[in-house]
């Protein structure tokens, strides 16, 4: 367990986001991994397969998933205020949720894949492997589920750590079975599947085994297990919001693909391959969103509001400095960033000009999250979803639609950053307005601020 309420705010803030950042490097290895994997040793029909379903999981997974936020924030202001009984209920409550909410959205999963598919007009020539990669990660759920599950327990806590260690042994432990699965004994995208299902189970049991080893407070003990219900109230009132925030950007994403779908094999393959550089290059701003709301949480819980500010600044100037050194790098070297996923030459160009037009966006993207970070961080967790609604559904998709009848592809990609653009105006907009301070849940009496910091 980690104190965020001491210490200089940057580093604080930095040396809590670096190990979450490690950690979802690792995590997006995952899929990197089996589209490198099968982009290079099956083809680009099978580059296509795995990429066509990475929305339809998105969007299954982001509704339970986003209501681990709310476990999150709850525990962080409940461990601020030094109320460890309450910290306790609300673990208890997020295992029990996410056991049945895992194995409902598994049932849904494997039953509706076709449909799904379907729905999105995916081309036949790659339907039956999509299908077949949906279905194996589909019954991988529970422990993906739990894995997530125990990371937001400790993230709550400051912990940041544990669950970088275990994703670095997972991710491993992922590449080696996805050589082994694919290269060697030929089961293509069925192959990159079963790896990554494996190897999300292993995360999932190595962080039972490290929090009854290290954590006594958060330590699952299934018998004594204990649903509460205000709990689970609390935790729907401020993580359902994330979630329905998180399904939006799923559903979005899953419509956009319907979009791009049309545009053939080779810009599938091309979008399925760029979007994995695009999740790499989001992730600084997103663990310092991340970093931050649990920063937030805490620091409010303890009354130090102008800490919250200083805080959020810090993660501004850090935030958007990286990003725009990232987006520089993609500009400059999507071509090459590109030919690691496939050699096919119309693959890696269309790729490399999604990355030209988006790349010098990424600064956006990092201050909207980063707002977004805070006032969840406070408890204002509906605000982040209209944000979402605007950015997404009111600018980007019928951008998208719009422009992709006479631009093409290029039309497509251009409505990503006019979509963060709106974002980050409205996100500055009200964290300046101050609104979110009043949004707390758990608080203790604020010191002055001279002596808690």
């Amino acid at each position: 367990m980690r104190d965020l309420t001491k210490g200089k705010e940057t580093a604080t803030i930095i040396a809590f986001a670096l190990p979450m950042l490690l950690g979802n490097l690792f995590q997006q290895f995952y899929n990197m991994v089996d589209s490198i994997v099968v982009g290079q040793f099956v083809g680009k029909d099978a580059l296509a397969a795995v990429g066509v379903s990475f929305p339809i999981l998105f969007m299954m997974i982001a509704l339970v998933m986003g209501v681990t936020m709310g476990s999150t924030i709850l525990i962080a202001q409940f461990f601020g205020a030094g109320d460890l009984k309450k910290v306790r209920a609300v673990v208890d409550t997020a295992y029990v949720s996410l056991f049945f909410a895992a194995l409902a959205l598994t049932v849904i999963g494997l039953l509706a894949a076709d449909a799904i598919l379907d729905a999105l007009d995916v081309p036949p020539g790659i339907h039956a492997a999509a299908a077949v990669y949906l279905r194996i990660l589909f019954a991988g759920f529970l422990p993906m589920f739990g894995y997530n599950t125990v990371s937001a327990i400790l993230r709550g806590l400051g912990d940041s750590k544990t669950p970088l260690y275990i994703l670095m042994a997972a991710t491993l432990l992922n590449i080696v079975l996805d050589l082994l699965f694919v290269v060697a004994f030929g089961w293509g995208v069925a192959g990159v599947a079963w790896a990554t299902v494996i190897a999300q189970g292993m995360s999932f049991a190595g962080g039972i085994i490290l929090i009854d080893r290290r954590n006594e407070l958060v330590r699952l003990r299934v018998r004594e297990l204990k649903f509460d219900r205000d709990m689970f109230a609390l935790s729907l009132k401020l993580g359902l919001p994330s979630g329905i925030q998180q399904t939006l950007v799923g559903l979005g994403m899953t419509v956009l693909s319907r979009v791009v779908n049309a545009f053939g094999t080779d810009t599938i393959a091309a979008f399925a391959a760029a979007a994995r550089l695009d999740n790499l290059a989001s992730l600084p701003a997103m663990n310092l969103s991340q970093a931050l709301s649990t920063f937030v949480g805490q620091n409010m819980g303890a009354g130090k509001t102008e800490r919250v500010k200083r805080g959020h600044l810090s993660a501004v100037i850090v935030g958007v400095g990286i990003s725009i050194v990232i987006g520089l790098a993609v500009v400059f070297f999507g071509k090459p960033m590109m030919a690691i996923f496939s050699s096919d030459a119309s693959v890696i160009a269309i790729g490399a000009r999604y990355l030209f037009i988006v790349g010098l966006g990424y600064w956006l993207f990092a201050l909207m999250f980063i707002n977004n970070g805070v006032v969840r961080g406070a408890g204002d967790v509906m605000i982040p979803m209209i944000n979402t609604l605007l950015a997404l559904w009111v600018v980007r998709l019928p951008l998208a639609f719009w422009l992709s009848g006479f631009m093409g592809s290029d039309g497509i990609w251009l409505s990503v950053p006019a979509g963060w653009v709106v974002g980050a105006v409205f996100s500055t907009w009200y964290y300046l307005g101050g609104r979110w301070k009043t949004k707390m849940i758990a608080r203790k009496a604020p010191p002055s601020e001279a002596a808690a910091d």
